[in-house]
């Protein structure tokens, strides 16, 4: 059975910022020149959810109101799948863990092996949701992207060590914030860029997360509130 790699797929990326009060700076890599999505432009870590990612039990749970907001026009239990994906895909990418210590129980995903055996179980509660962007129709690769905030204190072990990185990403660095515009990156990773900026000071969820939705029909900007979660008796 083919596969449509234009169809529209869940994707979770992770912003890293690093010393936000006193000379912020973001982790970014390069694609390569081959790549089908993006070639050669400056990324944050990131990719598409995988199927095993819905299965993974998070040592903590992400914060209520990210997941209030991430449940906004998605289906049941892709919160934690994002959540999930991101920390893998942060893992794959760069090397870094973002979990606490502890066994896993039961069979481990093969996605997830390199991980697990780091001795960590993956932790969601340091991510804020903080943008989503679809990309628009007619590239060769199409994402429902959730962009996720998190501060490299948060990180096990030494954010400097990209030893156990893949080569997903090359060029893998620390950018002073100040100057990450005078990169090769997508135009949506500027629009993050300025988002980011503006949170330096505000360590709490943003009030409304920005929403590219780009479409067949139009490309639209909207904001994303979250709502409450129906409590059951």
């Amino acid at each position: 059975m083919s596969i449509d790699k234009s169809a529209l797929r869940n994707a979770a990326t992770v912003i890293v910022l690093r010393d936000r009060l006193r000379e912020p700076s973001i982790l970014m890599g390069q694609r390569g020149a081959r790549a089908a999505f993006m070639p050669n432009k400056f990324v944050f870590p990131g990719g598409a959810v995988d199927r095993a990612d819905s299965g993974i039990a998070l040592a903590t749970p992400l914060p209520s109101v990210c997941r209030d907001r991430l449940c906004e026009h998605a289906p049941p239990g892709m919160a934690d799948a994002l959540a999930a994906a991101a920390i893998r895909e942060l893992w794959e990418e760069t090397g870094l863990v973002l979990g606490r210590r502890g066994a896993w129980s039961g069979d481990v995903p093969p996605d997830w092996t390199r991980f697990a055996a780091t001795g960590n179980l993956p932790a969601a509660h340091p991510l804020q949701f903080v943008f989503r962007a679809i990309t628009p129709p007619g590239r060769p690769r199409r994402f429902d992207a959730r962009f996720f905030l998190v501060d490299a204190d948060e990180i096990a072990g030494d954010p400097d060590d990209f030893t156990h990185a893949t080569d997903e990403l090359s060029h893998l660095q620390w950018i002073p914030l100040e100057r990450a515009r005078g990169f090769d990156m997508p135009f949506i990773t500027e629009v993050v860029l300025a988002e980011v900026a503006a949170r330096l000071t505000r360590p709490e969820p943003p009030e409304t997360v920005p929403f590219f939705r780009n479409d067949d029909e139009a490309s639209l900007f909207l904001r994303l509130r979250g709502y409450p979660m129906p409590q059951h008796d």
